[in-house]
């Protein structure tokens, strides 16, 4: 329907529009040709009443016929079904009850077939609570005229006009035609209407198929994207494990200067390999929506300067002095949070600091911009020195595979990852982060973010003798390692590894042998990796967990594995196992937790 219709216009066509039901194309549709039927009927009545001098019926057919022309062109002209609906069954209730009072003072047939028209008209058009209405204003006034004529007689001083035969048989044609037309009329419309709504229904149980076929096809392709994930990763990962697991070994075996300066190039390179890898991986896992944010105690202080600790390192050997600066108010307080969330972000914002900054400072400062004892709301900032950010790029730099400008990619380097990752981190959060920048004097990212606070108190550090260090050392050589690994290079990396710290492992090379070594031999803790023939280490912990000896059900399982699944941990964790290591592993990493799980047990 236009927006716009002429007052001139007389089509029915200009004043109906797809976007409207069928009953309300029915309703219009009545009231169109309605208008027209009623203003024949009026103009025959008219006529004939005129010609038997019944002044006031005249004048009241002549009032109506000018009403019917009046909401024909207001239809026309603003097709509001609805208001002349109304005015119509306004009119006809007024008109009604003078009939009733004055005209004729007396109830006929005419006056019933009147009643009953505006009763199905006002139902038809209005639904139950106008109908209602309506049936009551025409019908309640009649009714006390009848009480009143039967106890005391009506008696006015305007003299009724008495109609003949003639004109009863008029009204009783118009009524009956105008009763036919609306109930004619709204049949079909409801029958167009229920059709429409049957052929809807197919539709939607069409389209329905249609989506629960394309949802099942994307949980498929998600699949085959994250199986596709967990085997690229473990391809790329298992190399990587060997070539940085291989050049922890020779650093740790004393080489020359020379020798060091290479080992150092080779380990660097693989280590920018796997941050590309884990960059890839981790966008993945944000895009797909599968982050869950864990609500753990940890303590702020503590975080940022494990965080820091690497990166400081970094810093200094390009030269650059690093500042890390958290608030005193912070330090004995335990938190509750995702701290391995928080190390992302906040690892990401340093490491673009110290790698586009090619001289000067690096800040980092945590601040408590609000305390309400169970909550606290800390300020994150990362302020650096470096080459600065363009201020038409400071959006496009969060945005996936995008850095400030193609020469800041050939210099620099890097996925353009990190900060996207950043940014989805902070959103699912709803969090914002700000960017100050400018170009040749340095950026700085913020972001404030809310936490609550336990009522846990940190305990004191207590400094721990010389002697300790000897002691988490020395129970080691005589701790009993099944290793369950079916690649050959990785076996080897593991025992040289492990003979550093005087271990002598057994090895397993799949889940089914290393059940089979726990159930005729004694082992402190097991090494298992995830992906292997025959029986893989999900089935392994759990066939080991099943044994009726309590000391091998319960043995220390540590999962080792280069797969990218988004839920791995969960997996790890439902199939029995204690703690999990992503490879390439860090060599100080795995031996934290081999002190953690058997320090207790050997000792």
């Amino acid at each position: 329907m236009s927006n716009k219709v002429s007052f001139f216009n007389l089509s029915i066509y200009k004043i109906l529009s797809k976007e409207q039901s069928f009953l309300d194309q029915a309703r219009i549709r009545l009231l169109y040709y309605g208008f027209f039927l009623i203003f024949v009927a009026l103009g025959a009545l008219y006529l004939n009443v005129y010609f038997q001098n019944q002044k006031m019926l005249a004048d009241t057919a002549l009032f109506l016929m000018g009403a019917v022309v009046v909401l024909f062109k207001y239809l026309t002209w603003r097709p509001d079904w609805r208001s002349a609906a109304h005015a119509l069954l306004i009119v006809g209730t007024l008109v009604n009850t003078s009939l009733v009072y004055a005209s004729m003072q007396t109830v006929n047939i005419i006056t019933v077939q009147v009643i009953i028209i505006v009763i199905v008209f006002s139902y038809y058009m209005l639904g139950q609570q106008w109908g209602l209405m309506y049936s009551l204003l025409n019908t309640v006034p009649v009714l006390v005229f009848m009480i009143i004529e039967y106890n005391s007689g009506y008696i006015i001083s305007i003299k009724p006009n008495k109609v003949d035969q003639s004109t009863i048989i008029i009204s009783l044609f118009a009524n009956f035609i105008l009763l036919i037309f609306i109930h004619s009329h709204f049949y079909t419309a409801f029958l167009k209407n229920i059709r429409h709504l049957k052929n809807s229904s197919r539709e939607q149980a069409r389209l329905y198929s249609k989506m629960e076929t394309a949802i099942e096809k994307a949980e498929k392709s998600a699949q085959v994207k994250s199986e596709f994930l967990s085997t690229m990763s473990h391809e790329i990962r298992t190399p990587l494990n060997a070539v940085i697991g291989m050049s922890n070994l020779l650093m740790m075996s004393n080489p020359r200067p020379d020798q060091r300066e290479n080992i150092e190039i080779l380990k660097f390179s693989a280590n920018n390999l796997l941050a590309i890898v884990n960059d890839v991986l981790d966008f993945s896992k944000i895009e797909s929506g599968k982050v869950v944010f864990e609500n753990i105690r940890f303590n702020l202080v503590e975080l940022m300067n494990n965080i820091c600790g690497g990166q400081i390192l970094k810093a200094e050997e390009k030269g650059l002095l690093f500042k890390l600066d958290v608030d005193s108010s912070l330090r004995d307080k335990v938190l509750f949070g995702d701290p391995t969330r928080i190390t992302q972000i906040i690892f990401n914002l340093v490491s673009n600091a110290i790698k586009f900054t090619p001289q000067g400072n690096i800040w980092v400062r945590v601040t408590c911009v609000e305390d309400r004892h169970n909550t606290v709301t800390v300020n994150f900032s990362v302020r650096d020195t470096g080459i600065g950010i363009e201020k038409e790029n400071l959006e496009t730099i969060f945005e996936p595979f995008t850095q400030e400008s193609l020469a800041t990619t050939r210099e620099y380097g890097g996925t353009g990852l990190g900060l996207a990752i950043v940014k989805r981190l902070l959103e699912l959060q709803e969090l914002q982060m700000t960017v100050n920048s400018t170009m040749g004097r340095g950026s700085e990212f913020s972001f404030h973010m809310e936490f609550p606070v336990s009522t846990e108190v940190l305990p004191v550090a207590v400094a721990t003798a010389p002697e300790a260090k000897q002691f988490s050392e020395n129970p080691l050589a005589c701790l009993r390692v099944l290793i369950a690994e079916d690649n050959m290079v990785n076996v080897m990396l593991m025992k040289k590894l492990l003979s550093k710290w005087s271990i002598n492992p057994t090895i397993a090379e799949n889940g089914e042998r290393a059940v089979e070594f726990m159930q005729y031999g004694n082992f402190d803790i097991i090494l298992m990796d995830l992906q292997m023939p025959v029986m893989n280490g999900f089935d392994a912990a759990k066939e080991i967990r099943k044994m009726a000896d309590p000391k091998k059900s319960s043995i220390p399982i540590i999962a080792l594995t280069a797969s990218a699944l988004f839920d791995i941990k969960e997996q790890v964790y439902e199939a029995g196992m204690n703690d999990y290591v992503s490879k390439p592993f860090k060599p100080d990493e795995l031996l934290e937790k081999l002190n953690n799980y058997t320090l207790n047990k050997v000792g």
